[in-house]
This record gives C-alpha cells, sequence and structure tokens, in this order.
C-alpha cells in the first residue's frame, strides 16, 4: 500500500553516479516509471554530501526519500559517503541502495555493516540494468513505506 502522502508528491530521488552512461540508463529507466518521481544527480561523494547537507549551491535541495549510490565515484569514495549518511542523525533515515559495479564480498560486507538497506550489483547487460532499476522503483515505491519528509 502507498503512503498517502507519498503518492500525492513525487518520489524524491538522489542518485550519486560518476558514469554519464549509467546515469542516463537510470533517467530512462525511471521515465518508464507508473510512480512520479523527481531525479537528482550528482557526480562524486564531495556532491553528495552537500547535496545532502544542503550546502553551496544545493542550499535549497530537497531531502530525497531514496539515496542510490555508487561505490566507486571521485573525490570521496562512495563508502565513505555511506557511512557518513548512517553516522548523521538528521540523515540516516533516508533508504540507501548501493547501485555498483563492485562484486567483492569485503563491499558487501562493508555496506550492510555501514547500514546500506541493499546492495545490488550493476549488471553489464542494458536491458537488464533498466529491468533492475525499474525492480528498485517498483520495491521502495509502491511497496516499502518510506519516512515522512521534514
Amino acid at each position: 500500500m502507498i503512503d498517502s502522502e507519498m503518492c500525492c508528491k513525487p518520489i524524491e530521488i538522489l542518485l550519486v553516479e560518476d558514469n554519464p552512461g549509467d546515469v542516463r540508463l537510470t533517467q530512462e529507466a525511471l521515465k518508464e516509471s507508473k510512480v512520479s518521481n523527481t531525479l537528482s544527480v550528482v557526480n562524486d561523494g564531495v556532491e553528495a554530501m552537500d547535496y545532502l547537507k544542503r550546502k553551496g549551491i544545493y542550499a535549497e535541495a530537497v531531502r530525497p526519500d531514496i539515496i542510490l549510490l555508487d561505490l566507486n565515484l571521485p573525490k570521496k569514495d562512495g563508502r565513505e559517503v555511506l557511512e557518513e549518511i548512517k553516522g548523521d542523525s538528521n540523515l540516516k533515515e533516508i533508504p540507501v541502495v548501493v547501485l555498483t559495479t563492485s562484486q567483492a564480498e569485503q563491499d558487501i560486507i562493508k555496506a550492510y555493516s555501514n547500514h546500506a538497506n541493499c546492495f545490488i550489483s550493476k549488471p553489464v547487460d542494458f536491458n537488464r540494468f533498466v529491468e533492475i532499476v525499474k525492480s528498485i522503483e517498483l520495491f521502495w515505491f509502491t511497496i516499502v513505506r518510506l519516512p515522512r519528509r521534514d
């Protein structure tokens, strides 16, 4: 069941991804969505934290309902970003979906140890990638009840 507040406002998604191809694929998959959403994109870990903490050019940023986080980012690694998000009392309730090319067991363990809500390895196949993004959307935006925005 969809929360009544969530169904009236677009779902706010923050995509933290430095690969323009993966950004484009995610945008395309979400465009086909039956759920109204707004996608904001940042390209590195420093930008991600500025966005989330509403610093500088992100002073008016909308708090995301969910974060899609790549691990292999420039400037500040996604592993550090996850740890910082989940260690911040103002941000820790935002669900973080790790969406990365890594399949390393140590990354999976570390992500869950740092309270990632799920870990998904990106497939190289275009159709499978779109299918995964749609599955994320279906699960997180129609089945799961997300915390209310501030």
